[in-house]
């Protein structure tokens, strides 16, 4: 054996054994010859004593270990010396008094330290296996596996079938843009790798299987950021002769089981429900964090006379005013006004209209278009004082809501970085957003589209206005959302192929032929006696990094791509041998 024990398995209780253990170097020091090495494993580090008046010859080859040397050390469990011990340790009441020591492998100097979080993320990827080895990513992939774990065996208690589903699948590009894959034995065919298994495990419930569960891996060719990679993991399952109640009882079941699991937490349920109307309307964006204030407050009735035309315009053409108090970023830079400025711009907004509250004066463009009856309406509505910045939006609903709600976050993370405000800490603030509408107009093609997607059957006693008015119609879809974060979301969906044909073809006008191209098939098999059924997908990279406090999913994925998609590690993607190439059909140009 190369180890009786693992590093943090040792207690004073084993004191007097004789023991073996196996790792890595992850320090050594010289207190006047005796050498002093901390052996790290998976588990833990154990403090091993090389002491030259027992042995010279094994201090002399302890004092040439270096860091991440591999190494077998036998010895005996005996106490520290009193004072020394270190509570910060599981096994810090003892030490190895080592007798045998074997070099299993020695080690290049690392790039660098293993003991620092503050190594750039780059360096990190590039040498991931050695990055692997730091105690913060060890503990971040043990929750990884004990959060899959209980969701394995909170599933097969709920009957469910785990199934895997194909990867390689057909192109659907009216998603998100999909990475393609070329058929060498169908030339100028191509695969796409799957964005989810939505449309599989659909045809498994008109399979009859009832109750199917997938650990996924989804693939999205777009833009990367904190909590997006171009492959991922997602819970996927699906369900038959259920409505929305099963979906929340079911998914609120799973989430305390992690939770219990991984951080011995008590989630409370059930978890509240918010339209997707309340939750754009109070905190402009469908995912909100509540963790803190700053709801968006509508001022609409306060300028419905006013002289203000920027804002009389707005509200003339059937827009809505609203705002938010930023209390105490009153003290903001200009710099930083500019930079709010801009990200609503980017939003869609011509521009930010605002007012400071300092020396007990309003400092802002427009205030002297204001009057006074406005002002002490601004000042009642706002709750203004001293310090106070108020940030406006004026536009139609959705715009003005959805331009506020970045305004929100952005205005949240400047009053955190200035000490004025903080979000809970220790929070789980689960909630779900319901009541979506099913579709929603794109002026640029002048055609609807489906604000989930084409499978969500919609709301029952909303069915009658998808003729007269289909922007009214509420889909059965639903969002889990977890501190300003989108978990999961799903929908019943659609099980009668007349009404999923229908839908293709009159409302969302994709051309009958290209329908019969992309879903034909599945169209087909609705008509087979489908039974009524729906699902959720959950973002199991989101979860795990709310269970650990990561702030990027790529901390909790063994081997992930940076923020352009590169495997720093293995250098991928990378070019191939033209004779690839020409097995495809495929030419490339410079």
């Amino acid at each position: 054996m190369y180890r009786t024990h693992h590093c943090a398995e040792l207690r004073t209780t084993d004191i007097g054994k004789t023991v073996t253990l196996a790792g890595w170097v992850d320090s050594r020091r010289d207190h006047g010859g005796v050498i002093f090495i901390d052996l790290r494993d998976r588990e833990g580090v154990t403090q091993i004593v090389f002491n030259p008046e027992l042995n010279a010859e094994l201090a002399a080859a302890a004092h040439a270990l270096r860091s991440e040397y591999v190494i077998q050390v036998e010895g005996m469990v005996v106490a520290r010396l009193s004072g020394t011990e270190n509570k910060n340790l599981q096994t810090g009441g003892i030490e190895i008094q080592s007798s045998g020591l074997k070099v299993l492998n020695s080690s290049e100097v690392p790039p660098f330290p293993l003991d620092e979080d503050s190594v750039n993320e780059d360096l990190r990827l590039t040498y991931r296996y050695l990055d692997l080895r730091r105690p913060r990513m060890i503990h971040n992939l043990r929750i990884r596996h004990q959060a899959l774990q209980a969701i394995r065996t909170y599933l097969d208690g709920e009957r469910f079938f785990e199934i895997e589903t194909p990867i390689l699948f057909k192109s659907t590009p009216e998603g998100a843009r999909e990475f393609l894959v070329p058929s060498r034995l169908n030339p100028k065919k191509f695969y796409a790798l799957t964005q989810s298994p939505q449309q599989y495990k659909q045809l498994l419930m008109v399979g009859g299987i009832e109750r199917y569960y997938q650990v996924a891996k989804c693939f999205r060719d777009e833009d990367l950021r904190a909590d997006r990679q171009p492959e991922f993991t997602q819970i996927d399952l699906e369900m038959s002769f259920i409505d929305r109640e099963d979906i929340y009882r079911l998914i609120e079941g799973l989430v305390a089981a992690v939770w219990k699991k991984t951080l011995n937490h008590e989630v409370s349920l059930p978890f509240p429900r918010v339209s997707f109307q309340e939750a754009m309307n109070t905190y402009g964006i469908d995912k909100p964090d509540r963790r803190f204030g700053l709801e968006l407050v509508d001022l609409s009735d306060c300028f419905a006379q006013s002289q203000f035309k920027v804002f009389r315009s707005v509200l003339d053409a059937g827009g809505v005013v609203k705002a938010i108090n930023a209390k105490g970023l009153a003290d903001i830079t200009q710099g930083q006004i500019e930079e709010l400025t801009e990200l609503a711009k980017s939003q869609g907004a011509k521009g930010l209209a605002w007012i400071k509250v300092e020396a007990g004066q309003w400092k802002s463009p427009i205030v002297k278009f204001f009057s006074e009856a406005e002002k002490a309406a601004l000042t009642e509505k706002l709750n203004m004082e001293e310090g106070d910045l108020i940030l406006f939006g004026a536009d139609l609903w959705l715009s003005a809501c959805e331009v506020l709600g970045q305004i929100r976050l952005k205005a949240a993370d400047l009053l955190e970085q200035a000490g004025k405000m903080k979000r809970q800490e220790g929070v789980f603030d689960f909630f779900w957003v319901v009541d979506f509408p099913l579709l929603s107009f794109d002026k640029e093609n002048q055609r609807y589209v489906a604000t989930h997607h084409p499978f969500t059957s919609p709301v029952a006693e909303d069915v009658e206005l998808l003729q007269t008015n289909p922007e009214k119609v509420r889909g059965q879809h639903y969002d889990l959302v977890l501190n300003g974060v989108e978990l999961g979301g799903g929908s019943i969906r659609i099980h009668q192929g007349a009404i999923q044909e229908k839908l293709f073809t009159e409302l969302l006008k994709i051309p009958a032929d290209i329908a019969e191209s992309r879903f034909g098939y599945m169209v087909r098999a609705l008509k087979f006696g489908a039974p009524p059924h729906g699902g959720i997908a959950l973002g199991f990279d989101r979860l795990v990094a709310i269970l650990t406090g990561s702030s990027s999913i790529r901390d909790v994925m063994a081997f992930p791509k940076n923020n352009k998609g590169i495997d720093l590690m293995s250098q991928a993607p990378g070019e191939v041998e033209p004779r690839q190439l020409r097995d495809l059909y495929i030419q490339t140009k410079e």
